[in-house]
């Protein structure tokens, strides 16, 4: 630890210059400092910040590599550095390194459990599903009484074409947590949309309205679904069922959502129907939009600029 006061000095007047955004000075004063004590994790810290924040992500990750390194050599793994060092690799897309880095941190730390969870996640970023599913078996094992570890192991092995087990994990979420049983149920319903499995989705989400028929979202998602199915008049009367139960005030945000979904799967003109309703029930201009959208795409361009005209008008969303 830096105890000169000469030092101490610098290093507050280089917070001084990061504070007011430059960078440079900043480095320049942390560097020299950095060359007499190589170790001390305040300076690192403070070199890390300033060289990201000036747009030098390699250099900040080298000096956060060396805290994280003194940080995985303590009997209590405090972890700081790892954090920015996820957070940097999330945000530049970087999931490779980011498994290596959660892969070291948890060989030191093996029974840290929110270590692990962020290894789950970085497998999963990477395609690696079945070491995914691994870990999180590992962590249900550890803790059995979270819903939410059920529900990473859901994903995991939903990820992994393990569909049974899967769904067996969300179950389990539930037994778990029974007041929120519907919602763990809606998270399996929705890997089966996102992987265009329309028919299973449906199923699921029935078996959520079956527990919970006053909830307008899963009427919302169950429409998607069959618009996917092709079912088009039943996804018009799950629509209405969301407006319903959601009640008439958030009438317009279910029709725009429904105009969206047909707009997407090229219903032209039934996207035009629904963004209609949800101007009938909210005047603002993101309804009409979508409508100007759906003429474009029917070819109606006159219609389309008509409706911009009118738009100037209208209250913005």
């Amino acid at each position: 630890m830096i105890k000169e006061p000469e030092i101490i000095k610098k290093l507050d007047y280089a917070d001084d210059l990061l504070k007011q955004g430059k960078h440079k000075e900043a480095i320049t004063i942390c560097e020299e400092i950095h060359r007499s004590y190589p170790e001390e994790e305040s300076v690192l810290l403070m070199l890390a910040w300033a060289y990201y924040d000036s747009g030098e992500a390699t250099q900040a990750i080298e000096y956060l590599d060396v805290l994280f390194e003194l940080e995985l050599q303590r009997k209590i793994f405090t972890g700081f550095a790892f954090d920015e060092l996820v957070r940097i690799y999330k945000q530049e897309k970087k999931y490779q390194k980011l498994v290596e880095i959660c892969e070291r941190a948890v060989s030191t730390q093996p029974e840290d459990i929110g270590l692990l969870v962020e290894l789950g996640k970085a497998y999963l970023q990477v395609g690696q599903a079945k070491k995914a599913c691994g870990i999180y078996e590992k962590i249900v094992g550890m803790e059995d009484d979270n819903p939410a570890f059920y529900c990473f192991w859901g994903e995991a092995l939903f990820a992994a074409g393990m569909i049974a087990e899967s769904e067996d994990a969300y179950i389990r979420a539930g037994k778990v947590d029974t007041e929120q049983a519907g919602q763990y149920c809606f998270k399996l319903a929705i890997l089966f949309q996102q992987a265009q499995n329309h028919k299973e989705a449906k199923r699921i989400i029935n078996k959520c309205i079956a527990g919970n028929p006053y909830n307008p979202l899963y009427y919302c998602s169950l429409g998607d679904s069959l618009i996917g199915l092709g079912q088009m008049k039943e996804a018009w009367n799950a629509y209405r069922k969301a407006v319903q139960y959601g009640g008439y005030k958030s009438a317009g945000v279910y029709y725009n959502r429904l105009g969206n979904i047909l707009l997407k799967e090229k219903h032209y003109s039934q996207a035009a129907d629904a963004f209609q309703q949800a101007i009938t029930h909210d005047n603002i201009q993101i309804y009409y939009l979508g409508l100007v959208s759906a003429y474009k795409a029917m070819g109606l361009e006159d219609e389309a600029e008509e409706i911009l005209r009118r738009i100037k008008i209208i209250k913005p969303a």
